[in-house]
């Protein structure tokens, strides 16, 4: 049976392509999602992406995710530093997160430094642009294999 993997992209990621370009880079994200979906086939796995910019959405999301996902690819954008509710979601489900970030947060702000949700995943990938999803897509399929 194929292994199906939740990527859940959060707050603003709508927006690539046109957001900050010299920091996100110009890939939209159904370019992103579309890459994903031909690496997943790859890989045998069976990917299914969400954007969503509200944090009760994402939630609903992890916690829908505990039916049918074998783990988890989670940009959580500015939620990252900011959401409690989140993080404790992430910890409920039971399931391998990977948080991914498209820009190097340690060569940015100070306060991008800090991931309330780091802790309750699995790792993280930060700073290969679009290619940090493909990433934590291998990695994910590595341990679950």
């Amino acid at each position: 049976m194929m292994k199906s993997i939740l990527v859940l992209h959060g707050p603003n990621l709508n927006l690539l392509g046109q957001r900050e370009p010299e920091v996100y880079g110009t890939t939209i994200l159904d370019q992103i999602d579309l890459q994903l979906e031909e690496k997943g086939k790859a890989l045998s796995l069976e990917v299914r992406t969400y954007q969503s910019n509200s944090e009760g959405a994402l939630i609903d999301a992890l916690q829908d995710a505990r039916d049918w996902a074998s783990g988890v690819i989670f940009n959580p954008g500015g939620y990252t530093h900011t959401s409690v509710a989140l993080r404790d979601a992430v910890a409920a489900i039971q399931l391998p997160v990977i948080e991914v970030h498209l820009s190097n947060v340690y060569a940015r702000e100070s306060f991008r430094h800090q991931s309330l949700l780091s802790p309750v995943c699995l790792g993280k990938i930060t700073g290969f642009g679009w290619r940090s999803y493909l990433l934590a897509l291998q990695a994910l399929a590595m341990i679950l294999d």
